[in-house]
């Protein structure tokens, strides 16, 4: 049986709840990316709860190499690590297929890694990637698969998509064996495949109906935005409509700014995540309901006003852009705190405002006018 209710439909837009061990999620909602259990720029768990975080995204990759998954598995799983009540979801390392091509080799029975810290041998297999997500205890595991980027060659995909799928039922095997033992930290975790098929409608299709097949707890498209166009990449999405399960929670991974959200959203995408917004920040690129802001512009230099007029977050309440500015020319880490906040704010405020448009019938309204006011910048 679904965990996820959809509450509400305006157009393809989906207003839902999906119930997990960790609390409910409200769709649609962004997850906010913390690879090493942290969200880079110096937010705590605590700050996230004034952000409206709902969702932190951790990389099983990278929290395998350090601290090490049974390290943290000893200390009571990734939720007590890190002091955070609400869910978490963590990928299977599968991107690393991807961003670590140079120094790694895909095999049929897993991915052979040379870490980037050491460079010691590291092997990931479906089974691995599941046992290191259960030592987590996150709330949502993601399937291991092979990220392909764009563009690539036809064959290689139509193998590689066989591929990811009997590496899913393997995850599926590994994962309800894992669910079925005492000490395991989190015996409820949930499992999302994941959609892959390069940028050819029929083999994304395809790969959907196999995967279906498999009746899993939510369903993620991986592989876009990571080489392909944006006009692509909404074609992708708008021919899985289809096949893509109504009453599963729906996850574009790695996207994007606010108008492939709202676009994505249109086309019935549920959950999201991105590095983007802090990473801008962290770089003094600011986002507003008017468009992208740039703090260290001599414009600001005397300005009193906040990043946004109207914002609640916690930076926008009680600091000047012409302090922030200042904070970047000085090279204080402040700088990157406060942006960090401000922008994860927005996103999460975004994803509320959306879903509130869905509930009231008003979300091509609220897309329009964003979208006139973002464009406007």
């Amino acid at each position: 049986m679904s965990l996820f209710k959809i509450e509400k439909i305006d157009g393809l837009a989906r207003a839902g709840t999906l119930n997990t061990i960790h609390g409910e999620i409200k769709t649609p909602a962004f997850m906010n990316v913390g690879t090493l259990a942290a969200i880079k720029g110096a937010v705590s768990s605590i700050d996230l709860i004034e952000m409206k975080c709902q969702v932190v995204l951790s990389n099983t990759y990278h929290l395998h190499l350090r601290p090490g998954d049974e390290i943290i598995k000893k200390m009571g799983g990734l939720n007590k690590f890190m002091n955070w009540t609400g869910p978490i979801l963590t990928d299977s390392g599968g991107f690393q297929v991807f961003s670590l091509a140079s120094i790694s080799k895909v095999q049929d029975e897993g991915v052979c890694f040379y870490s980037h810290l050491d460079g010691n041998k590291i092997f990931l297999s479906p089974e691995n990637s599941m046992q290191i997500q259960s030592n987590l205890a996150s709330t949502i595991a993601m399937a291991f698969d092979e990220c392909i980027g764009n563009p690539a060659e036809r064959g290689y995909v139509k193998n590689s998509i066989k591929r990811t799928t009997r590496w899913l039922e393997r995850c599926k095997n590994k994962l309800m064996e894992l669910n079925s033992k005492d000490e395991t930290i989190n015996r409820n975790q949930l499992l999302f495949g994941i959609n892959q098929g390069g940028i050819y409608p029929d083999l994304r299709i395809e790969h959907m109906k196999e995967i279906l097949e498999l009746d899993l707890d939510g369903y993620g498209i991986g592989g876009l935005a990571v080489g392909e166009s944006e006009e692509i990449m909404y074609e992708i999405l708008e021919c899985l409509q289809e096949y893509i399960p109504k009453d599963r929670p729906r996850y574009l991974m790695g996207v994007g700014t606010p108008l492939n959200i709202l676009k994505a959203i249109e086309c019935g995408i549920d959950l999201f995540d991105c590095v983007m917004p802090a990473r801008n920040a962290r770089h003094g690129n600011l986002f507003t309901e008017n468009g992208p802001l740039r703090i260290i512009n001599s414009k600001y230099k005397l300005d009193d006003r906040p990043i946004q007029e109207n914002c609640k977050c916690t930076t926008c309440k009680n600091y000047s852009k012409s302090y922030i500015r200042h904070l970047f020319k000085a090279k204080e880490m402040l700088a990157m705190r406060l942006s960090v906040i401000h922008n994860l704010y927005f996103y999460n405020n975004l994803m509320d405002n959306i879903r509130s448009s869905i509930l009231n019938n008003e979300f091509q309204r609220f897309k329009r006018e964003f979208s006139l006011c973002w464009n406007h910048m």
